[in-house]
């Protein structure tokens, strides 16, 4: 990806070796004997692209199988489940490439290399985009079924949703293309960390809004019943568990990439940065990561997705 240190996975493997010297102009020396590099095996590179592959797969074909499923919000769900499929496919062709290069089994010009480079750096970066774009729907959607239920249905419909979906994808494509043409303009990383920051604010104001409505709701639902202060507490303590997972996995597994693409632009040539650049392969990992944790969250929770994919997983067999 352009916004590694090591800029080019494929280039470097091509040179033969597993990591290229950062274009920042920064040494491997410079980092110091302190330096922590977290070594991340191809074959780990693999195996979370595959289980994140075929999550999403049965994810995509659940909401396409059962009718019920084709409302907006399960639209949402389900271009999110394709963008972290093309996320894994990606990452995992690209491991693929670097290994046949490497072992000497794909042998082929600089330059064709580099334009599958870029190719597979424009799917990645246009995944991830449309991901950050999906989960923040997602949480809109989710308020908007909380705060305007009884308007819900005039607010969010198909064609409305379909717009929004198709919207989303040309943006993420022409953005990623031009974001992965431009990389090595310091305004293209300011704009995708702004991004990521304006994404991970809609979603904690938008959640924590949820939260206190729902306790409010529950506070006022005691008291009608007249039950125990405790009960409420419990309530509200058992949204707040599920919100700090929420929003803390989507923080984890982003945050580090994004704080890789600011260190780009606030400190390319020191030391510490350095350190934190020589960490690109583990920022990957955390993103394929979050693409395996997303059906859990966002799809896997419907009971009625879940009894689909039964049928859909007995029919297979």
């Amino acid at each position: 990806m352009p916004t590694q240190g090591p800029q080019k996975r494929l280039l470097g493997s091509l040179n033969s070796t597993s990591t290229a010297t950062p274009h920042l102009g920064l040494a491997t020396n410079q980092t110091g004997p302190w330096c922590l590099q977290v070594s991340i095996p191809d074959g780990l590179f693999l195996s979370l692209g595959l289980v994140s592959l075929v999550e999403n797969v049965l994810v995509v074909i659940a909401i396409t199988k059962n009718r019920n499923l084709h409302s907006p919000m399960y639209c949402f769900i389900c271009c999110l489940a394709l963008s972290d499929l093309m996320v894994s496919i990606s990452i995992v062709l690209e491991t693929i490439v670097i290994l046949l290069l490497e072992a000497g089994a794909l042998v082929t010009r600089a330059a064709l290399v580099q334009q599958l480079d870029n190719v597979i750096d424009v799917l990645i970066c246009g995944s991830m985009v449309s991901s950050l774009c999906f989960l923040g729907v997602i949480a809109i959607d989710r308020y908007i079924s909380i705060f305007y239920a009884l308007r819900y249905h005039s607010i969010v419909t198909l064609p409305r949703a379909r717009r929004a979906i198709v919207g989303i994808w040309v943006a993420s494509i022409f953005f990623s293309t031009l974001f992965i043409i431009y990389y090595n303009h310091t305004a293209v990383l300011i704009c995708l960390v702004t991004f990521f920051l304006a994404m991970l604010a809609l979603m904690a104001v938008l959640y924590v809004h949820m939260l206190t409505r729902a306790c409010q709701h529950a506070h006022g639902i005691a008291q009608l019943h007249k039950r125990q202060h405790s009960t409420r507490q419990g309530f509200c303590l058992k949204g707040a568990a599920t919100l700090t997972i929420l929003l803390g996995i989507f923080f984890l597994c982003w945050g580090p990439f994004f704080l890789h693409l600011s260190l780009i632009v606030l400190c390319p040539q020191h030391p510490t940065c350095s350190c934190v650049f020589k960490n690109f392969n583990l920022f990957l990992s955390l993103i394929i990561f979050s693409s395996i944790v997303d059906p859990l969250i966002y799809a896997f929770r419907s009971q009625e997705l879940r009894m689909t994919l039964r049928e859909v997983l007995l029919c297979s067999w």
